[in-house]
C-alpha cells in the first residue's frame, strides 16, 4: 500500500488533491474557531489541512505513507507550529499513541478498503487522549455503485463501526464541499470513549 500511494504522488496521479483545504473544514472553522491543543492529520498529503488547522498557539503534525507527500508539504511555508512525518496510522510510532487531543481527516477514511476499516477506527482512537475528538468527513455513497478508491460508506455502517470506540457528538452535511461531491459529504464530530 505505501508503495502505491508513493508511485502515485510521484507520476503525478493525485486527483484528490484539489490544491487548497476541504472545503467543509475551512468552513467548520469559521464557524466554530480554530482547534486547540494537539492535532493529528493522518493522510495529510501535501498538507493543505494541516496549514489550514495550523496556528501558533497549538500543534499540528501531518501524516502520511507516502514520502513525496510529507517532503512536499514540509517544504511549503509554514502558518504556525506544524510538522510532517512518514508513518501509518494503523502503526503509530509508541510516542505518539493516547497524546493527541483531535483527529482531523477527510481523505483517509475512503482510500481504505472497507475490510480493513476497523484498523482506521482502531488507529484513530489509539491516537487519541481520552476525551480526545475525531472530526471528519466520510464520503458516502449509499448505492455503492462505484469502485474505490474512494470507497463510499453509509451512515449505518460508520454508527457500527464507531459505537465502542467513539460517541457521536454531531453529524450534518456541509454547507461546502468539493464539486461533483455534493450531497455525499457527511461530516461527524466524535468523542473518544473515556475508560
Amino acid at each position: 500500500m505505501a508503495a502505491d500511494w508513493e508511485e502515485r504522488y510521484q507520476s503525478g496521479d493525485m486527483p484528490w488533491e484539489r490544491g487548497a483545504p476541504s472545503p467543509g473544514l475551512v468552513e467548520y472553522l469559521a464557524a466554530h474557531g480554530p482547534l486547540a491543543g494537539k492535532i493529528l492529520v493522518p493522510g495529510c498529503g501535501l498538507g493543505h489541512d494541516v496549514r489550514a488547522i495550523s496556528r501558533q498557539d497549538n500543534e499540528v503534525l501531518g501524516l502520511d505513507l507516502a514520502p513525496s507527500a510529507t517532503r512536499r508539504a514540509d517544504a511549503l511555508p509554514k502558518t504556525g507550529r506544524e510538522k510532517y512525518i512518514d508513518a501509518n496510522l494503523f502503526d503509530l510510532p509508541a510516542g505518539l499513541r493516547g497524546t493527541f487531543d483531535w483527529v482531523w481527516e477527510h481523505t483517509l477514511f475512503c482510500a481504505i478498503a472497507p475490510a480493513g476499516r476497523p484498523l482506521y477506527v482502531h488507529g484513530t482512537a489509539s491516537a487519541l487522549k481520552p476525551g480526545g475528538r475525531l472530526l471528519a468527513i466520510f464520503y458516502l455513497n449509499p448505492d455503492n455503485d462505484e469502485e474505490g478508491p474512494p470507497y463510499g460508506v453509509t451512515t449505518a455502517e460508520l454508527d457500527a463501526l464507531f459505537a465502542n470506540a467513539f460517541v457521536l457528538d454531531r453529524e450534518w452535511l456541509p454547507g461546502k464541499t468539493y464539486s461533483g461531491r455534493e450531497g455525499r459529504e457527511w461530516m461527524r464530530l466524535l468523542t473518544k470513549r473515556r475508560e
